[in-house]
């Protein structure tokens, strides 16, 4: 077993990002809710504790808390942001709200250098997001970095291995976070970085024979990495046990159908069912633009085809997904706290209260590049690994409004456009996802010396190392013109191209 540093989420959209972060040092890290027993932490040997940040104030009643008892667990702790200012509260510091509230990018004075510190310069740019600062320092601290707006910006207690950052150093935007970050984890709570993923390999393929037995599996291929690679690895563990299906749901793109299949066939060995549903899923979807709505029907109608096929099947006990840490994080919150509802993916909110099936989720602690290489490893091409994600939902969530063949067409064909023209540049591998959106709108234009009335198509592109955060891209202009000119000339019912220049946050990656 791995050396394991336990992340306490207390609602912070980035609390995924310090997991990913200190996996990225060869150290595991887990997830778990702020409120979980100091039983179950002592079960897992931890060497560190950190305790993340979160949209909650340490000054209002009935704010998140961990059992006092995790400060006498001998362990270091990192408290970050709001995991400093409760560290500072229940240590009998003080904590006040601040007079200038700290969001954004801010500079960085390190007074006293400390493990945190070494070898690190004395002033940064750090990325701040919060209300209230720690006034008073409880006994044993002191400080090691201030800011304009607050005198203990980083804090720490080196004889019980207390530390605290007002910042959020796992964010790209914190100049030196990840080193500080390192400092935590091997001049502090001296981890050996032992964890790869060779070890996920070995620990999931006994924790899926153990959970599965003798029993059967289905799951659902998409074609995309998560799915490819779940099937991959559940098929390294049961072999024949799984049985892949493909729904052909009717928001594929375009040839989808047909990609899947040549592609489960030459790289994915086992069993694989086609269920074209295409009607079933599009009846439903008539006349429903809400998105949430949109991305539920599609949930519940997925599992009813499945159910469907695991009565052609025979007995079939397990539904296994390509499910990930940011599909579970950004869906509800975890273990009870009081993370903002973002959107629901048919993965995780979309499904049923009562399943007919029991859920296997082999990629549930992982970001979307550490599934790449764990397909690596299992020995799928890059042609797979790095293929952009592709919602659940397929276009259901791509088309805003209302959605009809004609809608989905449209598309479709504007979609294939911008996607092959981007392999053609070199620039596919350079992003971590793109895609078009029909508008709901439609703008006047002239083709031909006529006047036109039709719809609008919107391109994204974002660059991004975890889907967290992600900025949009800066792709050439005569990309873009050559783009809108084969899509505006190309595809019939499309006459207007815009450009989506928004970053997450604050807007998401997907529209919808």
């Amino acid at each position: 077993m791995p050396q394991t540093i336990i992340v306490l989420d207390f609602g912070s959209q980035y609390t995924q990002v310090i997991a990913r972060r200190i996996r990225e040092a060869n150290v595991y890290s887990k997830v778990l809710p702020f409120d979980t027993g100091i039983k179950e932490i002592k079960s897992l040997n931890p060497v560190g504790v950190v305790l993340s940040g979160g949209p909650a104030s340490v000054l209002t009643k009935g704010s998140p808390k961990p059992n006092r008892a995790l400060f006498k667990l001998g362990v270091p702790v990192l408290g970050i942001c709001y995991g400093l200012q409760l560290m500072g509260k229940l240590l009998d510091g003080e904590v006040q709200k601040s007079q200038l509230r700290e969001y954004g990018r801010s500079n960085l004075r390190v007074v006293r250098k400390g493990l945190l510190f070494k070898n690190i310069s004395s002033s940064l740019t750090v990325w701040n997001s919060h209300g209230d600062c720690l006034t008073a320092l409880p006994s044993g601290f002191r400080a090691l970095a201030e800011t304009e707006n607050s005198s203990f910006a980083a804090i720490e207690d080196p004889k019980r291995k207390f530390y605290g950052l007002q910042f959020h150093p796992e964010v790209e935007h914190s100049e030196s976070g990840i080193e500080i970050i390192r400092n935590f984890l091997f001049g502090v709570c001296k981890c050996k970085a032992d964890w790869d993923m060779g070890d996920f390999i070995e620990s999931s393929i006994r924790s899926i024979r153990e959970k599965v037995g003798q029993k059967r599996v289905i799951l659902g291929l998409s074609g995309g990495v998560d799915s490819s690679v779940a099937a991959a690895l559940i098929h390294k563990a049961i072999g024949k046990q799984l049985t892949c299906i493909f729904v052909d749901n009717g928001l594929l793109r375009l040839n989808e159908r047909e990609e899947v299949i040549k592609l489960f066939r030459n790289h994915i060995p086992g069993k694989l069912k086609v269920a074209a549903a295409a009607a079933r899923f599009l009846k439903r979807l008539r006349g429903v633009s809400n998105p949430e709505t949109k991305r539920k029907i599609i949930g519940k109608t997925f599992i009813e085809v499945f159910d469907l096929e695991v009565t052609k099947l025979g007995d079939v006990d397990f539904l296994a997904q390509g499910t990930l840490y940011p599909d579970v994080i950004e869906s509800v919150p975890i273990g009870g706290n009081p993370a903002a509802l973002i959107k629901s993916h048919h993965n995780v909110g979309g499904l049923p209260k009562k399943m007919k099936l029991s859920l296997l989720e082999p990629l549930r602690e992982l970001f979307k590049d550490e599934v790449r290489k764990l397909g690596r490893s299992l020995g799928l091409p890059d042609s797979v690994l790095m293929r952009h994600p592709f919602p659940g939902p397929g276009l259901g969530v791509r088309v805003i409004g209302d959605i009809n063949q004609q809608r989905l067409k449209v598309l479709r064909e504007a979609d294939a456009i911008f996607i092959n023209e981007l392999h053609k540049s070199g620039w596919y591998g350079k992003l971590w996802q793109a895609f078009c959106v029909f508008l709901p709108v439609r703008s006047v234009g002239v083709m031909g010396d006529e006047r036109t009335y039709e719809n609008v198509i919107s391109l994204r592109a974002v660059t991004s190392s975890d889907a967290m955060t992600a900025d949009w891209a800066r792709l050439p202009d005569s990309l873009l013109r050559k783009v809108s000119n084969r899509i505006i000339n190309e595809v019939k019912g499309a006459n207007r191209v815009v450009y989506d220049i928004s970053s997450k946050p604050p807007s998401t990656i997907e529209w919808e």
